[in-house]
């Protein structure tokens, strides 16, 4: 399938990945995010077809339906006797969905629920997800989120630290650190949103990986801005309506799906180790795979950069 499963280094850790990596946010059946529900016949169905499949690169979070979504892969991972030969599996700790606690103290427990609920007894890569909660200094101090995880890494309990997160200039903070392997930046990084630009080339300085979620702009790009009018889980601005449209119809000139021009704009940044796609349904897996192949024409890059605040 050509580049985009070609394995490669996952910064400094030691761990191979593509540069498709298949997230399972909406796995974990979170409609009051995505605008749908997704059953759990039909997540441990996909489930199952991501663990049969090409893409051994898999990324989910203990904030995902609040659990739901490490529960449904760990129930796969006891059907299969454990996770399959040469997947790295990722999670990320959050906080207390319903107090709010963010505390180091948090963190452990969000850890070892990951832990049950997945039924591993490691975690190979773990991100600090969403410290926007309670901002850079906070998740810093002594006993807080990054000591804890500092210390699951030190008992052997997580193998590689990661931060993820959504500010470009805390997360920038947090590579600058030194302290974590790999970064996620998600919705900041699209045809219609290139925030994350500079963070790509920080991250380079500092030998993390950088691992760019959600290429879709979390739908728009892949079902059109009439079908799906939003971005980052939310209304999309007249503005970036107004690009996305003329996206399409660029796309529709050159009869080529906008979202193969999505993702191929993340895959093609040579500073982007690896694109998270969430996927909701068995199928999504093949048409992932033939929108990364799909063959773009050099003059349609140009061209985009005409539409879009490139």
């Amino acid at each position: 399938m050509g580049n985009a499963l070609t394995l490669r280094p996952l910064g400094k850790t030691g761990l191979q990945v593509p540069a498709l990596c298949i997230g399972c946010a909406e796995l974990g059946n979170m409609p009051e995010t995505f605008d749908y529900s997704v059953s759990e016949e039909q997540a441990l169905t996909t489930i199952r077809a991501i663990f049969a499949g090409p893409i051994p690169f898999v990324d989910t979070a203990a904030s995902y339906g609040d659990g739901e979504s490490e529960r449904r892969i760990g129930l796969v991972l006891r059907e299969l006797g454990g996770l399959p030969a040469g997947f790295v599996l990722a999670s990320k700790s959050d906080r207390d969905l319903t107090t709010g606690d963010f505390s180091g103290a948090q963190i452990r427990r969000s850890v070892e629920r990951s832990l049950r609920l997945l039924g591993v007894e490691r975690l190979q890569l773990c991100y600090l997800h969403d410290p926007e909660h309670i901002g850079f200094e906070k998740s810093m101090a002594p006993g807080g989120p990054v000591e804890v995880m500092r210390q699951l890494q030190a008992e052997g309990v997580i193998e590689h630290i990661g931060i993820a997160g959504g500010p470009i200039d805390m997360m920038t903070r947090f590579v600058e650190t030194d302290l974590f392997s790999v970064a996620i930046s998600h919705n900041r990084y699209t045809l219609l949103e290139r925030e994350a630009s500079p963070f790509w080339d920080v991250c380079q300085a500092h030998g993390v990986a950088a691992v760019n979620a959600a290429p879709y702009g979390s739908g728009i790009l892949a079902k059109g801005p009439s079908a799906y009018p939003r971005y980052m889980y939310g209304q999309a601005s007249e503005d970036m309506l107004k690009q996305a449209f003329a996206l399409e119809k660029l796309c529709q000139e050159y009869e080529v799906p906008l979202a193969a021009l999505a993702l191929q704009f993340s895959l093609r940044d040579p500073r982007i180790t690896s694109t998270i796609v969430g996927i909701s349904k068995p199928e999504r897996l093949e048409q992932t795979l033939a929108l990364a192949l799909y063959s773009i024409p050099e003059e349609l890059w140009l061209k985009v950069k005409d539409v879009t605040h490139a």
